[in-house]
């Protein structure tokens, strides 16, 4: 009788898992979208969410990089900077402008606007000289899960290596790689890496941003794994995997 109840326990859950995997909004396809704005509002439109950057973008300020100001024709301007947590710096003889996202070059230019009011024709150079460390997370079902230096090139594949690798409960047809873009929205790409091993050709596989997030899920039978009565392990394990 107690095997009959696990066998009828273990058929449900299976219809549910299902069901929420046809659930409408759900991630589909390599690159489905669906991203949340300033002010908290959803909108699925993929025609108005941004792509995915290109790889071997420029370094883009964070709060708590420390820039060097130098003034060739004007040394008594020369500064070091400090990018406080509104994005702002503080300025010698200029208005504070705000400079956390921006490119070397996008603040050289504001520096030359901000300081044209008090100088003709201003020569200025920037030095980073401190600045927040590249650095990508990977969560679930890996090896060891965390926060990981971004150094060169890497890619989801070895953003999972690096972590610990694939436990035997990862849904590795379904990993989801998150990546944050300008104005609040969040990128998601979903990546199969069971068919990129498979054959063995990973030209599919993404390069990570800084910051990015990368989350491998559970597979279905470690999801209802803990319903299923033991007795009945063997007959059911093998179907329902990935």
């Amino acid at each position: 009788m107690k095997n009959l109840v696990g066998v009828i326990a273990v058929i449900w859950l299976l219809g549910a898992c299902a069901a929420e995997a046809q659930t409408p909004g759900t991630v589909d396809g390599s690159s489905s979208v669906r991203g949340t704005n300033e002010a908290g509002d959803t909108d699925s439109s993929a025609s108005r969410l941004p792509l995915l950057q290109h790889r071997n973008q420029r370094y883009q300020l964070h709060s708590a990089d420390v820039l060097q100001l130098m003034f060739p024709y004007t040394p008594e301007f020369n500064q070091n900077v400090t990018v406080q947590p509104d994005g702002y710096i503080s300025l010698r003889g200029a208005e504070d402008i705000h400079v956390e996202g921006q490119t070397l070059a996008e603040v050289s230019r504001s520096l030359r606007i901000a300081y044209s009011r008090v100088l003709h024709d201003p020569v200025i150079t920037i030095e980073l000289k401190d600045f927040e460390k590249p650095y990508f997370i990977v969560g679930g079902e890996v090896g060891h899960p965390g926060k990981f230096d971004l150094r060169d090139e890497t890619t989801a594949a070895q953003a999972v290596a690096i972590a610990g690798g694939l436990k035997d409960s990862a849904k590795h047809s379904q990993i989801l790689l998150f990546h944050r873009v300008p104005k609040g929205w969040m990128q998601v790409k979903r990546l199969n890496l069971k068919k990129m091993l498979r054959d063995a050709n990973l030209e599919e596989d993404a390069y990570l941003q800084a910051g990015d997030f990368l989350y491998v899920p559970k597979n279905t039978f470690s999801k209802i794994q803990r319903f299923i009565p033991s007795s009945s392990m063997g007959m059911y394990a093998s179907p329902i995997l990935h």
